[in-house]
């Protein structure tokens, strides 16, 4: 049971059966509680501000998401709390690697997902920043 309403939960294998992910999503979230709203999260050392695992895609997911992690657990609350998550990536490329990474962080949880591809993000060594929406129930 996840913490909030998840609205027509589904799995990316079942949606994208040619890119062999396994990610939870839903269409939609009902929430009640309190908000967070985290920053876009990379694959950045939150202390020294150290760009890490510059070239490789899925440790830089895993990086991001341990950020998310340790900021859900700062605020008070879960990565079950997750509403929402927009995934920004500079190159299509990467997605399998990214997603599959993400998705062993968000099992179980299905925020909705939506996905961009754009030209840069910050600096030039960061293949992905992964923002989050969360609401810590009352």
């Amino acid at each position: 049971m996840t913490a909030h309403r998840r609205i027509r939960p589904f799995n990316t294998k079942d949606t994208y059966p040619e890119q062999k992910l396994d990610n939870d999503l839903c269409q939609g979230v009902v929430a009640r509680g309190a908000m967070v709203f985290l920053r876009g999260q990379v694959a950045q050392d939150l202390d020294t501000r150290e760009s890490l695992h510059v070239g490789d895609a899925t440790a830089q997911t895993a990086k991001t998401m341990a950020n998310i992690k340790m900021l859900m657990e700062e605020a008070g609350g879960h990565m079950d709390h997750i509403c929402r998550i927009v995934v920004y990536l500079t190159d299509i490329r990467y997605r399998q690697d990214v997603y599959r990474e993400m998705g062993k962080w968000l099992k179980g949880v299905f925020p909705c997902s939506t996905g961009l591809v754009i030209t840069a993000l910050a600096r030039p060594e960061w293949i992905v920043e992964i923002e989050v929406t969360a609401v810590i129930p009352d």
